[in-house]
């Protein structure tokens, strides 16, 4: 009997079982990374899911921080977010498109994208120190939200400057050279054609610092955040409640907390770092739909 005219060699097999183990392997590393996910999610859920409620979201803490709600946490949280995001966002954006754009490729280009790699691996207690020395004393912004919220743009602005330069880098520089053949300057370029094919990237960024500012304890901690406030902040200027911080007060200072009270306010926290990254990610989904390449 003849053999299949095109049946597989031995080189053939074996390069499908070292593809097969490697897929194997590859998908296991996938499951060892998402079960830790799940199961501190199903924790969290079925431990904080008892203390959620229209009182628990909606009124102040009370007795002592044993009992009530987190409405001022959640609100000084958004606060210290918003006004993160304007402070880094604008000025990530424009360092990004001088080093990718304007920049030459000479010794203080190099360097300040070595300060950018080092300012990224600064631990945030650092950063912490950075702003209270920065903007609380010198700046004499006193303990704010304002001086909280520039501590925590300093802290992502690496975060923002590198997902944007590489998103400002992926446009193909075919679009430049065609937008300067047709006579249109370097500032016509980016503004018409590089920015609106990169904002896609550049909320990659976004939606980084967004996850990290809400869930940072010690920049604000020094900064702006306190344990208790019995009213909510009316301007930048003042102190306010942060989910983070609260988290942290009621986990190891406070006594006499019920386990629930705890595990609701880190449910909340993960819900709301999920929710502004759902929708950023669902408006970056939309944009990408947009490309015409």
């Amino acid at each position: 009997m003849e053999a299949p005219m095109f049946s597989a060699t031995p080189l053939n097999r074996r390069s499908y079982r070292s593809q097969s183990v490697a897929k194997a392997v590859f998908c296991l590393m996938t499951v060892a990374l998402v079960i830790p996910v799940l199961l501190i999610l199903g924790t969290l859920v079925v431990k904080g899911a008892p203390a959620i409620s229209w009182e628990f979201l909606f009124t102040a803490p009370t007795n002592n921080l044993t009992a009530g709600g987190i409405f001022p946490a959640l609100v000084g949280t958004i606060w210290l977010v918003v006004v993160a995001l304007l402070a880094s966002v604008p000025v990530g954006v424009a360092a990004a498109l001088y080093l990718s754009e304007y920049a030459p490729d000479n010794l203080l280009t190099r360097a300040i994208n070595l300060a950018i790699v080092n300012l990224a691996g600064v631990p945030s207690i650092v950063h912490a120190l950075f702003g209270f020395g920065a903007f609380v004393l010198f700046f004499r912004f006193n303990a704010s939200i304002l001086a909280a919220s520039l501590t925590l743009a300093v802290m992502t602005l690496p975060v923002v400057i590198v997902a944007t330069r590489e998103s400002l880098q992926a446009v193909p520089h075919a679009f430049r050279e065609a937008c300067w053949n047709m006579g249109a300057t370097r500032w016509q370029t980016i503004r018409k054609v590089v920015l609106p094919n990169s904002i896609s990237g550049i909320l990659t960024g976004v939606i980084l610092e967004v996850s990290r500012t809400s869930g940072e304890t010690a920049p604000i901690m020094f900064t702006g955040a306190t344990a208790y406030l019995a009213f909510l902040p009316e301007s930048v200027f003042d102190q306010t409640m942060a989910m983070s911080y609260h988290l942290f007060y009621i986990a190891t200072q406070a006594t006499d907390v019920p386990e629930e009270l705890t595990y609701g306010v880190a449910l909340v926290l993960i819900a709301i770092v999920l929710m502004m990254n759902a929708v950023s990610i669902a408006f970056r989904i939309y944009l990408r739909g947009l490309k015409k390449w």
